[in-house]
């Protein structure tokens, strides 16, 4: 006879902590993304993330958490009555995971398992924002997410965790949202960004990041959040937590490694933006492989993201679509890369249930062939397809109904004041002089020495490095 449900103290502290940790990374990001923007778009760039907090958050509870993870309907979405958040599960039977032959599951009550993957879904949407910096309606922005969310992320999240196509059918790996997250997200930005169009100046006018120091907070509350995404990811206490969380440390360290070398290679110059970036690019990567490899092949793994997507950020000025934040040169690009790593270093050695649980194979280094690396291809193919497809037609639906696109003096003079009413930066005159805090800090005066030498406006702007503040 099977013993009664009981709760695993162990395996639900530990998930409860993962689930705050994922939440802070939302805010984490608001910073990356808020220092990286402008001065007069911050808030806006902001609000977008805390806007997701709200809106996401109500809607997984609602229903996306029931097509995510109700019982397997066809293959592309969940039963959408399983979980409504219209019914309540406090029963002592109510613990995610749980079968007649084991009543207790993974011991973690039902809810504790929702909120874990309802910061997920949260994040996943607020990363689009930061490819339409400075050019989105708020209002034309909350309409894309509630639409996405549901038409892209929910089923997308079902097709690999819920039991849907991808693992399911396909069997390829995700452990904590590399094709469900990042390749998700990097294609729904790019199809927004070709919607939307260029920021007014842009790639003439230098648009730098405003406070940098802000960006390398932000790029450090995600890394620390990141620990409860991929070690979280493994439900419960054990060897593959550990190992997903050393991996973690090990693929951002080495990537921030290797986006500072490209810099100092092509630039002479390592930079605060390039370190944080390379940090942020080291995480995507080790997402979905963090606990299906071995820690030698995330620290290869992060040498090859953070080379690879510093040279995929110059791609936008190539082939000419302004991603402002990098969105589709980090995440969209380190996504796949560790997607694809699956296919050559995933290993049984290290966690048998590759095998056992998703019937997937061992890498191709590992004597498995190239059958996984084709399984893990495959996986992003559709996700980008569908991501891309679905974001593009809500994004041109919308700019062209309400509008998506702010006017362009709302754009010029700054989305902050034009959305919100409000501004990050207070540069009014203080103690009755002139110029605000520019002269208070000796910028724009005599002595200051920035208008000594100034070209007139007539003259054309060189390009400038959108690493350097100001």
């Amino acid at each position: 006879m099977p013993e009664a449900p009981t709760i695993d103290g162990a395996n639900t502290t530990w998930l409860l902590v993962s689930t705050a940790l994922v939440l802070l990374m939302t805010p984490g990001l608001a910073l990356f993304y808020g220092g990286l923007n402008r001065a007069k778009g911050v808030l806006n760039m902001m609000m977008m993330s805390f806007s997701a907090i709200g809106l996401i958050s109500i809607l997984w509870w609602f229903y996306g958490f029931s097509v995510a993870f109700g019982t397997d309907v066809n293959g592309f979405w969940g039963d959408p009555g399983a979980y409504l958040g219209t019914k309540t599960f406090l029963a002592e039977t109510d613990l995610w995971g749980a079968t007649a032959e084991n009543p207790s599951g993974i011991g973690v009550p039902l809810y504790v398992f929702m909120a874990f993957q309802m910061v997920f879904a949260v994040i996943t949407v607020a990363l689009i924002s930061g490819a339409i910096a400075d050019r989105a309606k708020f209002a034309g922005w909350l309409l894309f997410a509630f639409g996405w969310a549901t038409l892209v992320y929910f089923p997308v999240a079902h097709w690999v965790w819920g039991g849907g196509i991808i693992g399911g059918d396909i069997h390829a790996l995700d452990f904590a949202g590399g094709t469900a997250v990042h390749i998700n997200a990097g294609a729904a930005a790019l199809a927004v960004v070709l919607v939307l169009g260029k920021r007014l100046g842009w790639p003439r006018e230098g648009m730098k990041p405003h406070n940098i120091p802000l960006v390398a907070l932000g790029a450090g509350l995600l890394w620390f959040g990141w620990f409860g995404f991929n070690a979280g990811s493994e439900l419960t206490v054990d060897s593959v937590a550990g190992l997903a969380f050393i991996n973690t440390q090990l693929a951002t360290a080495a990537a921030v490694l290797g986006w500072i070398a490209v810099e100092w290679v092509k630039d002479r110059k390592p930079t605060m933006v390039g370190a944080s970036s390379g940090a942020v690019a080291g995480l995507v990567a080790i997402t979905p492989a963090c606990g299906f490899i071995a820690p030698w092949a995330s620290v290869l793994l992060g040498i090859v993201a953070g080379v690879v997507c510093a040279l995929a950020v110059s791609l936008k000025y190539k082939l000419g679509y302004d991603d402002s934040l990098d969105v589709v040169g980090v995440h969209f690009v380190g996504g796949w890369i560790g997607s694809l790593w699956l296919g050559l270093f995933a290993t049984n050695s290290v966690n048998a249930a590759i095998t056992d649980v998703v019937g997937a194979s061992d890498g191709l280094f590992y004597g498995g062939g190239a059958t996984q690396l084709g399984r893990q291809a495959l996986a992003g193919l559709i996700v980008t397809v569908w991501s891309f497809g679905i974001a593009w037609v809500l994004a041109f639906v919308i700019e062209k109904t309400i509008g998506f696109r702010v006017k362009a003096e709302a754009e010029v003079e700054g989305i902050d004041i034009a959305e919100h009413a409000e501004s990050s930066y207070d540069l009014s005159p203080a103690g009755g002089g002139t110029g605000g805090a520019f002269a208070m800090a000796g910028i724009g005066t005599p002595g200051g020495g920035a208008t000594s030498g100034a070209k007139s406006e007539a003259e054309p702007a060189e390009p400038v490095s959108e690493k350097v503040a100001g």
